[in-house]
């Protein structure tokens, strides 16, 4: 898909399908809830933003995350022709949930009859997600996250990916903010929310530990002459250190966790008025 070719509505259509709800959309460098994952707590409100700061800050995410897109389309950020899909109002309509957790759906692919067994590199992960208006998930409240660790401690599942990702498009390089990319650069695509520098080992889930001993993310595989370790999986207890995030190269295939996306809901939605989303 070359930009230059698309129609104003494709472009509309998927700069929408890049972006969060303002009802739910967090600074790229302010979080609202505070993420301990280390303590066990999270103290919401000590960031809060007024209706002034969010719009602001959507307008700056909105400009982020059409960059993003652009980059990616535009440079080939991904192989073999390959891109991020739209959702589908089919598939969203007959979306699977399996659990509900603080308001959201979640689906499981290993709950799920046809796609027990089946795994999906990271990029394949949010395809499938967002074609059924969801994503891979984002695990930016303390809260959340110990939620998805439980299901994989309760299922013995040994790794899912994340939406969490490095900043590798081409125009990250241009922001002072992100830099070094591997310490200020990691985001949840889902919902364009910056993570915390990777040296703030408080506010983050970042395990002690690797393949190599060194604490996370550690880009061990492009280190040992393999791919970079641009994605963000979660871990249970593969190295013997718990479940924590790590750093992994994207193309890696595992089993998946879906989360409901608001934006994407709405998006559907409004676009298909007669059309039953529950």
């Amino acid at each position: 898909m070359v930009l230059s070719k698309l129609t104003s509505a494709d472009r509309w259509n998927l700069l929408v399908s890049f972006l969060v709800d303002i009802d739910t959309v967090r600074a790229v460098d302010v979080v609202d809830e505070d993420f301990s994952p280390r303590s066990g707590s999270g103290n919401r409100g000590k960031h809060s933003l007024s209706l002034i700061d969010r719009l602001e800050r959507t307008k700056m995410l909105s400009v982020w995350g059409l960059t993003l897109m652009m980059a990616a389309f535009a440079a080939g950020q991904f192989k073999n022709g390959r891109r991020l899909e739209p959702p589908v109002p089919s598939l969203c309509a007959q979306r699977v949930i399996h659990e509900r957790f603080n308001g959201k759906g979640y689906f499981f692919s290993w709950k799920e009859p046809s796609t027990i067994g089946q795994e999906e590199d990271w990029l394949g992960v949010r395809n499938y997600c967002r074609q059924r208006c969801m994503d891979a998930p984002s695990l930016n409240t303390n809260a959340k996250n110990e939620y998805i660790k439980s299901k994989l401690v309760q299922d013995k599942i040994k790794y899912i990916w994340t939406s969490g990702r490095v900043c590798d498009f081409k125009d990250c390089d241009t922001r002072p903010d992100l830099q070094p990319k591997r310490i200020n650069g990691w985001f949840w695509t889902s919902d364009l929310q910056k993570l915390p520098a990777v040296t703030d080992r408080i506010h983050n889930d970042w395990s002690e530990s690797g393949g190599i001993k060194r604490p996370q993310p550690d880009n061990r595989e492009e280190l040992q002459n393999g791919a970079p370790e641009n994605c963000l999986a979660l871990l249970n207890n593969f190295y013997g250190d718990g479940i924590h995030w790590h750093d992994v190269a994207c193309h890696h295939r595992k089993p998946f966790i879906c989360e409901e996306s608001d934006s994407l809901l709405k998006f559907v939605q409004y676009n298909n008025p007669n059309l039953r989303i529950t």
